[in-house]
């Protein structure tokens, strides 16, 4: 199986992404490391979604953006050439369906934490403040991007209730805007550009760097029982 993939880095900082599988990412001092961990992704995104998992998988880069931001902190601001090309009803959906599954299942993790005010790790700083520690600070900061995402698209959404209930909501919203599936590119906040495929994208991005953290935080601080492991990630 090729694993198309978009690469985005800043000198040998890495962030790869696959084209086809939504969300998907690693992360990696250089490019070379980032594809070697790539197939484990992968397979553990597939368990996730529910798809079969491939004996082979070979990357091949179909894009790449060089860029400023804080990469090794997974700033980014690229948008996938595949993110300019206009939706049907049936990926819509599809993607949708994910986008909610991701927010549900990363409620399921933060609500089973015994603790979510607890945490081993020591604090640190990125480009946007001081690295969530807590399982708390990690379901704030996932939530909260929620109004910023859908902003940046020409949807008024908010942060209010769960990670879920405002993710619908806002889907709710953009699905009373007439075209939204010709997939408008915006140019947002920053000079970043967006569009409706990238934000789905980008929300389960989002919740899976977080979720990745939140599990691995939860079995340092409470051990490997402590919760579920809904997203199928390896410690």
């Amino acid at each position: 199986m090729k694993i198309k993939c978009v690469w985005e880095h800043n000198g040998d900082d890495s962030l790869l992404y696959a084209v086809d599988l939504a969300g998907a990412f690693t992360r990696g001092a250089s490019l070379d490391t980032a594809i070697r961990k790539m197939p484990d992704e992968i397979q553990s995104y597939l368990k996730w979604k529910g798809g079969s998992v491939p004996d082979i998988l070979e990357v091949v880069i179909v894009q790449q953006k060089s860029s400023d931001l804080c990469i090794f902190d997974a700033d980014s601001d690229v948008i996938f050439d595949e993110e300019r090309k206009a939706l049907s009803t049936s990926e819509y959906l599809e993607l949708k369906t994910l986008a909610l599954k991701s927010a549900q299942d990363f409620l399921t993790m933060y609500e089973a934490i015994p603790d979510q005010d607890k945490s081993c790790l020591s604090s640190r700083a990125t480009f946007y403040g001081q690295i969530p520690r807590t399982a708390s600070e990690m379901y704030a900061h996932t939530k909260n991007v929620n109004d910023y995402y859908f902003g940046e698209i020409g949807v008024s959404a908010d942060n209010e209730g769960s990670i879920l209930e405002c993710r619908e909501r806002g889907f709710a919203l953009l699905e009373n805007q007439s075209h939204f599936l010709d997939n408008k590119v915006y140019s947002g906040s920053y000079g970043e550009e967006w569009s409706l495929r990238k934000v789905l994208r980008r929300f389960i991005w989002h919740d899976r760097i977080h979720a990745k953290a939140m599990y691995r935080m939860a079995v340092k601080t409470f051990g490997s029982d402590a919760i579920p492991n809904v997203f199928y990630f390896s410690v």
